[in-house]
């Protein structure tokens, strides 16, 4: 059921204009890099009592409002104009086109500190087109193609538009469905992940470990489209703890069966595969906690965190270092330096979420730890790989 099909990719063309909008991992991938950096620092600063964020959403409402629909969304729409391509053969937007949706997507990030200048209607405007736009973006290359399976991804999108759209409806104070549309978020981007991750991580791991051969079971790949697409409904109609508890439950358990199905010992002598598992790994933890913060068994906010900073976090920034080098055209080899940052995040993680169980009378030690950790990982992420998304291809192909 979670499987994402190929098709012989046809005849390449020589996008107009500039190298960095020649496909959408570049300008959407940088975009994600310096964004997360940025949303981070200004997020620790504003925790920390030094500036006040903006009104539009409110303090913890900006912060989990742009995680989720700044960073992770500029990483969806440039993981996904990229890889039609390799799905359909059918170049989706590049050249101009492409700038359009990087500045529409710049601009919800800005809009929201212009709240009182410019009326609200019009940041939630900004904001909500983005998601609607890379869907109409991507439409035409997926109904070409032949498998229809991949055609999942336009709806999924404008699913998440309707999540960003009740978090603006609370915004302009018309309902007070703003958690209900991020918590719904939270898991559709989960939703994608395993998607996505169901397809990838197995390939990946037969590619580089000989004889290994990863297992699946499509009563597990059914379950988990029902369990989390369970949870995103629940979300939107039905917001009980309980009842999310449960499906979170068995979303961990599915999670961890598909998993040890993929797993190798091997994984650990390859830094660009085993980062991969580590955020998968969150997932199931941050799951796990979930289903235990709904019976009161632990905090639902750590569990939240290990989603999107273990899960999220570390899959999102293994997947750019990878998707990068092989679009490129580079050798699929992380540097040392990037390395290092997959260890630096998955320490994040830990740090957000078990440092508070350990020694909760230090919870801002905590979080400023996580959160700098953060800040330098995708710092030296910026720093590496920001010549290779403003530069032609190596090899001298398109793209």
């Amino acid at each position: 059921m979670l499987k994402v099909h190929s098709e012989p990719p046809k005849p390449e063309l020589k996008p107009e204009g500039m190298t960095f909008l020649a496909l959408g991992f570049r300008p959407f991938f940088l975009a994600a890099a310096f964004s997360a950096l940025f949303l981070m620092l200004i997020w620790l600063g504003a925790w920390a009592g030094a500036y006040p964020l903006p009104d539009y959403y409110g303090a913890i409402g900006w912060h989990s409002h742009e995680m989720l629909f700044g960073y992770t969304v500029a990483i969806i729409a440039g993981f996904l104009l990229t890889a039609v391509r390799n799905w359909t053969g059918v170049t989706p937007p590049t050249g101009k086109l492409l700038g359009l949706l990087f500045l529409l997507w710049l601009a919800g990030r800005l809009a929201p500190f212009l709240d009182g200048i410019i009326p609200g209607i019009i940041i939630a405007t900004i904001d909500w087109a983005f998601l609607p736009a890379v869907a109409l973006g991507i439409q035409p290359a997926l109904w070409q193609g032949q498998q229809k399976a991949n055609r999942i991804f336009v709806p999924l999108l404008l699913v998440m538009a309707i999540a960003n759209l009740y978090v603006h409806l609370q915004s302009l104070g018309l309902t007070s469905s703003g958690l209900q549309g991020t918590d719904a978020m939270l898991y559709l981007v989960a939703f994608l992940i395993t998607l996505l991750g169901g397809r990838v991580i197995p390939f990946f791991t037969e590619a580089v470990i000989p004889g290994h051969q990863s297992k699946r079971d499509n009563k597990i790949e059914m379950a988990t489209v029902i369990l989390l697409g369970g949870m995103v409904l629940t979300q939107f109609i039905y917001p009980v703890s309980w009842l999310t508890g449960l499906l979170a439950a068995g979303v961990a358990i599915t999670q961890l069966i598909r998993v040890s199905g993929w797993y190798s010992h091997r994984i650990w002598q390859i830094p660009i595969l085993w980062v991969l598992f580590t955020g998968m790994i969150w997932l199931i933890i941050g799951f796990a906690l979930v289903g235990l913060a709904s019976f009161g068994l632990a905090g639902i906010n750590l569990a939240k965190h290990a989603i999107t900073v273990g899960g999220i976090g570390v899959l999102t920034f293994g997947m750019m270092a990878r998707v990068a080098l092989g679009h490129t055209g580079r050798p699929i080899d992380s540097s040392r330096m990037i390395n290092a940052c997959f260890i630096l995040l998955n320490i994040a993680a830990v740090a957000r979420v078990f440092g508070p169980l350990i020694l909760p009378q230090q919870y801002a030690l905590w979080v400023h730890l996580s959160g700098g950790l953060w800040i330098i990982s995708f710092l030296i992420f910026g720093a590496i790989y920001t010549p290779m998304l403003l530069k032609p291809r190596v090899d001298g192909k398109a793209g």
